[in-house]
């Protein structure tokens, strides 16, 4: 098996790809394998159950998110627009 240290979960790629795609690779994957704060319950245990699907290990809310993150910036943008004319 090859060593892996420095391209980590993309190193499957070999030297295929260029190593800026590799590295993009990475960071998408380590963003999307990371456990994220519950909005239901408060947990850090959401976890990607498949493509925008987004499941609480904890007390098993299941819901839709982004791609590669629960929370999307254009999701983030209408939660404020919402907030912002429910005050005014």
């Amino acid at each position: 098996m090859a060593r892996t240290k420095k391209v980590k979960s993309a190193g499957r790629f070999g030297p295929r790809y260029g190593i800026r795609v590799r590295k993009v690779v990475i960071a998408i994957e380590r963003e999307q394998r990371k456990r994220y704060v519950c909005r239901k319950c408060g947990k850090k245990a959401v976890k990607r159950a498949g493509t925008g699907i987004w499941v609480c290990r904890k007390c098993g809310h299941k819901f839709a998110g982004g791609t590669y993150i629960p929370v999307t910036s254009a999701t983030k943008m209408m939660e404020q627009a919402a907030a912002k004319a429910a005050k005014g």
